[in-house]
């Protein structure tokens, strides 16, 4: 007996009862070399410092970078060779004067060392001879420059590729729990057999089982194949209860029409629930949609065309949706927002994309987040040199890219990534220092910028607003940020001045750390009578910096140095001592034309609220300035 379709739904019906159906992917825990593919059900941390210590980023000499400043082609210096240095040591060697040490890649950098000589500008007769400069941090990677610990490195809900899979291997993680969202696809007909067996007459392919599995595994989810199924009830009956044990939800094509050899509605009605046949759309017609044993089932029509078409209007959109995953576009044009230098070489270079400009994000070949902080790449030809601002380039993609609603562009901060999960809000980032932010605060490609600068005046950031020309902007307080002395947890190290006592590791020239630090050096000379200059020559390691605070506890840690100076978080996450001398003020800078819009409320509103100081951690917190709105 055929069954007649006698109430067709209408697209809108069928998507709302597929709505109430509530499929939800289940979380599993999967080793990194299987997770390729799924989406993660976490927030990913790193534990550990990518790199953990300074290493060499070439083949050369470790050597103090000011020795290196009077050698030229035609007098070279000469240096005096202590020692070499391989990957996988922790050498014991204190650069001095006129000292250098053989290194390879990757190799641990000496104490005493703050750059690395390329080995093509050396040559050895009977000692080693400099032929050129190099400046301080020239060919040296520092701990945490490219992962710090207790960095964000991977949201929950993102898809995982080689790139986020790579990030995952080198911040040591083993295993993740990701979203696993099974679907069981089964195809049903007395006609269809096995791609690569002998047709018979009558009898054809099985075309949906693989095509249909293959646009599940593109919207994020695990196909599961259960086979081919004769029409005949107890095989499909028998086959509809395994895949409900196994799966999340359940595809089958054929056997959805109102033919006298079509049972699968009946089969859904009579072992579950039966929520709609027949969709008002062509083609794809003859789909079910329902509950069996449990578990979501969509009846797909048995033409291919036919259950490709509903598959992609009703079903991907779904597991699109519950895995993470939206449609990707190939290649894009956008105009470039930094210049950049090709050196004669033909490049692919990495580019984050924010509304339409493409920001290069390459930090180095040796650092992962390279790629995985980048949308796609623009490849430029060996002929050109250069390509300046604002010009348009062919951005290939990697995959989607989400709509942000917010851009910040500056220094970045673990309470960031909390503010903006308090607020709810996709905020892209872009990490290019505090100077970075303000000069695209100060050009019109960013919503905010994240600064923590300390001017001479001893007041932070606001005095900056007008040395870098900016008009029309506010500096919001933010919160604190806690820096002090990082030395180990057996040392006798009290207070600050007992640096001048022991073996340092300092920060940058130019860093807000390095600002806070000359100022409290300074005020001590004033107490002793003695110049600053005459001070500070006298401290062992002053001249030797760091570029980041991980690279600070990274001197510690492996006793390069006694102290330096950070931040608490850094130093806690080590496992190292912190003693604290100063509280850091790190704020917003926001064009005035925004500070009304939605996005912006929204960001104060969360910057303000207890929720946001409840999550900081040790180390960070908001004050009673937090929020405060300034106009220079």
């Amino acid at each position: 007996m055929q069954k007649e379709f006698r109430k067709l739904v209408t697209k809108d019906e069928a998507k709302r009862i597929i709505k109430r159906l509530g499929i939800q992917a289940g979380i599993s825990e999967v080793n990194i070399k299987d997770a390729s593919g799924h989406i993660l059900a976490m927030e990913v941390f790193s534990e550990v410092d990518v790199p953990p210590f300074d290493r060499a980023a070439m083949d050369g000499f470790a050597v103090r970078a000011a020795d290196t400043f009077k050698a030229r082609e035609d007098i070279p210096i000469t240096f005096k060779l202590v020692g070499s240095i391989l990957p996988g040591m922790n050498p014991d060697i204190q650069i001095e004067y006129g000292e250098a040490a053989e290194i390879a890649t990757g190799a641990v950098m000496p104490a005493g060392a703050d750059s690395v000589v390329m080995v093509e500008y050396t040559r050895m007769d009977k000692e080693l001879l400099v032929l050129r400069p190099v400046s301080v941090n020239e060919n040296v990677m520092h701990a945490g420059a490219d992962i710090m610990a207790g960095e964000r490195l991977l949201k929950k809900g993102t898809a995982l590729g080689p790139r986020e899979i790579g990030l995952l291997a080198a911040a040591g993680k083993q295993t993740v729990k990701v979203n696993r969202l099974r679907v069981g696809i089964i195809s049903t007909g007395n006609e269809l057999v096995e791609p690569g067996d002998q047709l018979k007459p009558g009898q054809i392919y099985d075309i949906n089982s693989y095509s249909i599995a293959s646009a599940v595994k593109e919207c994020g989810g695990e196909p599961v194949h259960c086979g081919i199924k004769m029409d005949e009830r107890k095989e499909m009956e028998e086959a509809l209860k395994i895949a409900a044990e196994l799966c999340d939800i359940i595809l089958t094509s054929g056997s959805t029409s109102a033919g006298t050899g079509d049972m699968m509605y009946s089969l859904i009605g009579e072992n579950g629930n039966l929520l709609a046949h027949g969709i008002d759309i062509k083609p794809g017609k003859p789909a079910i949609i329902g509950k069996v044993f449990g578990k979501p089932i969509f009846g797909l029509p048995g033409y291919p065309a036919s259950a490709l078409t509903i598959f992609n209007e009703f079903i991907a959109p779904v597991i699109r949706k519950d895995c993470g995953r939206k449609e990707e576009r190939l290649k894009i044009q956008a105009t470039l927002a930094s210049r950049v230098r090709t050196g004669g070489r033909s490049q692919l270079v990495p580019v984050g994309i924010v509304r339409g400009r493409a920001y290069p994000v390459d930090k180095g070949s040796g650092a992962i987040t390279t790629l995985s902080e980048a949308d796609g790449f623009i490849e430029i030809p060996s002929e050109v040199e250069m390509i300046e601002v604002g010009e348009a380039v062919e951005v290939t993609l990697f995959g989607e890219i989400e709509t942000p609603e917010l851009l910040f562009v500056g220094s970045h901060c673990p309470g960031l990534d909390i503010l903006a999960d308090t607020a709810g809000l996709n905020i892209r980032v872009i990490n290019t220092g505090s100077s970075g932010g303000l000069s695209a605060i100060r050009n019109g490609a960013a919503d905010i910028a994240g600064v923590h600068l300390l001017a001479d005046s001893g007041e932070y950031n606001l005095p900056f607003l007008s040395s870098f020309g900016i008009k029309d902007a506010v500096l919001v307080k933010g919160y604190l940020r806690e820096q002090g002395l990082i030395v180990r947890k057996d040392s006798g190290i009290k207070e600050f001045e007992d640096i001048l006592d022991v073996r340092i590791i300092n920060r940058n020239t130019g860093s807000g750390t390095r600002v806070l630090a000359d100022m409290k050096l300074r005020e001590i000379a004033a107490e002793k009578g003695v110049p600053f200059e005459e001070l500070t020559k006298n401290i062992n390691g002053y001249g030797t910096e760091a570029k980041t605070h991980s690279a600070v506890s990274a001197a510690v840690k492996l006793g390069k140095a006694d102290a330096g100076i950070g931040i608490r978080t850094v130093a806690e996450l080590n496992g190292l001592e912190f003693i604290k001398i100063a509280d850091e003020e790190y704020d917003f800078v926001i064009p005035l034309e925004l500070m009304e819009s939605r996005e912006i409320s929204i960001f104060l509103k969360a910057l303000r609220g207890k929720g946001f100081a409840g999550k900081l951690p040790r180390g960070l917190r908001t004050y009673e300035r937090t929020g405060e709105i300034i106009r220079p």
